[in-house]
């Protein structure tokens, strides 16, 4: 590959990934601003309205993952990543602008709808535009992009939250603190909008809309198509990898990050301190699966991560359960951040890319992402119940059975990907 094909190929991955960059901001920044704008609405103590306030972006996930498919297999790749910078922009101008609770949850669909669609675009543009041989860093490289934005949102968290202890600051906190969390994604998500507009289409975007002119079919597949009996296998495969890298409990951490470290004896400042670290950890080890996924392969790392987990869970869950505080409790922490990020993180969005033929992946991303999400609604709205019913140690162990069936199922279902294209891919996973 010449260096100048090479080095565009790298320029419009980065714009996609941008999309992960977004994602990433935008699903975690809530997490730092939950303590303040719950004291602005006046819901601190309704479980029912912090679910909702927590939940209504992911019910916008659902909503951009169920069109993206369809829409981007209609319109291109493309004019869909643009749609998903615009709904960034929206939404993280308005959530911070209203001061009605209804007004605020319909902003946190819009940028959820955002989310969406760009964790079902950018892996798939990606994935199409890259060689074989560097197709599953590039993928990795959105992953790359997610983990610097969740710890992007982390450091302007930290950095905009002012000492609690003063009660000027806490004023600040509750009034400002949380809207400024918010508006710091309106200069990303206008540079993406921006940028992807110097992007070209998908190359196989561009050969499906041909087929109907040369081969006298439509070229576009629907749900139907996706539902026949030779993509069962792949299908069965996708959706149980989208809705694992969900249920192995690891994005609480980032969402509940208040509850799970205030459980482990900090308070509010030493949160912040803990949350940045953990974020720390995600970019090292996400760098760390840059490099490890083409040496090591997609199967070794997502069997790695099942099982890593499942042990670190269970070991979290047994120092809860025996009243255990302190610096051990971020060192499992971390550890299960870091497994996470060096293995079901990227490649889950790697398999999903890569797995799927070119005829349904449009719709087969958007399917398997839509169940990711759903696996990530009910994560999210389960864990205050379960932890108050089965206290953090219950909780964890959940977690890390989930971990190990998954990783046997993997054992038995999951096939090595590495260098191979997608058009082998195809004749191996697709039943003919």
């Amino acid at each position: 590959m010449e260096r100048t094909s090479k080095g565009f190929i790298y320029f419009i991955c980065l714009v996609s990934a941008m999309g992960g960059l977004l994602f990433g901001y935008d699903w975690v920044v809530i997490g730092g601003a939950k303590p303040f704008y719950e004291l602005f609405f006046g819901i601190s103590n309704s479980p029912l309205m912090q679910g909702v306030a927590m939940t209504s972006a992911l019910v916008g996930c659902l909503v951009g993952a169920m069109v993206a498919g369809a829409a981007a297999d209609k319109y291109g790749r493309k004019p869909l990543l643009m749609v998903s910078a615009v709904l960034f922009t929206v939404s993280a101008i308005a959530t911070g602008l209203f001061n009605d609770f209804f007004l605020f949850n319909i902003s946190r669909l819009v940028g959820g709808m955002g989310i969406g669609v760009a964790s079902a675009l950018s892996p798939m543009y990606i994935a199409e535009v890259s060689p074989a041989e560097i197709r599953g860093r590039m993928v990795s490289l959105n992953q790359m992009t997610i983990v610097l934005g969740i710890l992007g949102a982390q450091i302007v968290n930290m950095l905009l939250a002012r000492d609690t202890a003063v009660a000027e600051s806490q004023a600040w906190n509750e009034e400002w603190g949380w809207r400024w969390m918010f508006w710091a994604e309106t200069l990303p998500a206008a540079l993406f909008l921006v940028m992807s507009c110097f992007i070209p289409e998908s190359p196989v975007y561009l050969k499906m809309k041909s087929a109907p002119r040369t081969a006298g079919k439509k070229a576009e597949a629907g749900l139907r198509e996706l539902l026949q009996h030779k993509y069962g296998r792949v299908l069965l495969l996708g959706l149980v990898i989208a809705v694992f890298q969900q249920w192995c409990g690891t994005n609480v951490i980032f969402n509940y990050a208040q509850e799970i470290f205030v459980g482990a004896g900090f308070d509010v400042d030493g949160m912040f301190i803990n949350i940045v670290i953990t974020g720390i950890a995600n970019v090292v080890f996400t760098i760390v699966a840059l490099y490890t996924i083409e040496k090591w392969g997609r199967r070794t790392l997502i069997l790695l991560g099942a099982g890593g987990l499942g042990l670190i869970y269970l070991t979290l869950g047994t120092c809860y359960f025996i009243g255990l505080k302190g610096i051990m409790m971020v060192v499992l922490v971390v550890a299960a951040i870091s497994v996470y990020a060096m293995t079901l993180g990227p490649v889950t969005w790697t398999l999903l890319a890569e797995i799927f033929p070119h005829r349904v992946r449009g719709i087969a991303m958007a399917t398997c992402t839509f169940a990711l999400w759903v696996g990530c609604c009910t994560l999210t709205f389960s864990f205050p119940s379960m932890n108050a019913a089965l206290g953090s140690s219950g909780t964890f162990w959940i977690y890390s059975g989930i971990c190990i069936c998954a990783f046997i199922f993997l054992l038995r279902r999951c096939p090595e990907t590495k260098g191979k294209s997608l058009e082998e891919l195809e004749k191996e996973l697709v039943e003919q």
